[in-house]
């Protein structure tokens, strides 16, 4: 199994002409079992390619702390939710991941551009919206059961709505779920929950303060680099740009134009748009590319 996987090629279409990511369709597809799989992210197949799949705009509850970075997950993580137990984001992460597999029991369908989701798996992981046998969003159902928050990447969704629409249906299912204390909500603490988020915030302000003031956080506004001589390290500082695309990046090298970058496996044209204003590749002549119009 693991040797198919590695074989396994995926492929992204583009638009000629407008440059634009077309969706792809799966479908007749099937959960391959995998202890990785979680409430937002599974190993998905056809029968004969497998894909690794992370819902858009949803974030469920983490179902471990076996590292350093997951921990802080879920930390933060059971702050946002207004809780006092680790153990608790935990139980409902194992929650959800049970409820997506008993969602998607029958033959589904999903939708993708091949967007490059990251992750910790030597399998690229890539963002999808996935649609129930019954015709329902997974979406949508996990964070109106109390089983995940709008939070985290999204777009305009295969039908054609804006982003800002899918996000504003999927905050609105959140209050609901809220409200009636579904799910993960049932374990909040109303006098407490504004003053947790707070503390997270401040938390997350002070480390990225921290690497800023190293070299190492978010480019500054102005601030660009050169992706034919940037470290690993400093590619990450690049909006959306974690460890395995900056090094897929390193690897693609020479880079004559911002362009180029779109022959790099996880960059399409939505994340060279969101990283061009970032990018400044000198030229012979010792003039430089602009790094947007």
């Amino acid at each position: 199994m693991f040797a198919f996987l590695r074989g396994v090629v995926f492929s992204i279409c583009l638009t000629a002409v407008t440059g634009a990511a077309e969706w792809q369709v799966l479908e007749n597809l099937r959960l391959v079992e995998h202890p990785g799989n979680d409430g937002d992210s599974f190993r998905v197949t056809d029968g004969d390619s497998v894909w690794y799949l992370r819902l858009y705009f949803v974030d469920c509850p983490e179902t471990d702390a076996a590292t350093e970075s997951m921990a802080r997950r879920v930390r933060e993580q059971t702050r946002y939710f207004g809780m006092g137990e680790h153990a608790d984001t935990i139980l409902y992460g194992k929650k959800a991941t049970k409820r997506v597999k008993k969602l998607l029991a029958e033959p589904f369908t999903a939708y993708t551009v091949g967007a490059d989701a990251m992750g910790r798996s030597v399998m690229q992981r890539i963002f999808a919206f996935v649609v129930t046998s019954e015709g329902k969003d997974l979406d949508k159902l996990l964070v109106r059961e109390g089983l995940a928050r709008s939070y985290g990447v999204g777009r305009s969704d295969f039908e054609g709505r804006s982003r800002g629409e899918r996000r504003a249906l999927l905050n609105d299912l959140e209050v609901e779920a809220m409200l009636l204390r579904r799910g993960i909500w049932s374990l909040t603490d109303g006098e407490k929950i504004a003053a947790l988020r707070a503390e997270e915030r401040a938390e997350a302000k002070e480390l990225a303060d921290i690497r800023r003031s190293l070299g190492i956080g978010p480019l500054a506004e102005g601030e660009t680099l050169d992706p034919n001589d940037a470290s690993v390290d400093e590619l990450q500082r690049l909006p959306g740009i974690g460890p395995a695309l900056a090094g897929r990046i390193v690897e693609a090298r020479p880079y004559e134009s911002p362009e180029d970058l779109l022959k790099v496996s996880g960059i399409g044209p939505a994340t060279l748009a969101r990283i061009r204003t970032s990018l400044e590749i000198p030229v012979p002549s010792g003039e430089t590319i602009p790094s947007a119009k």
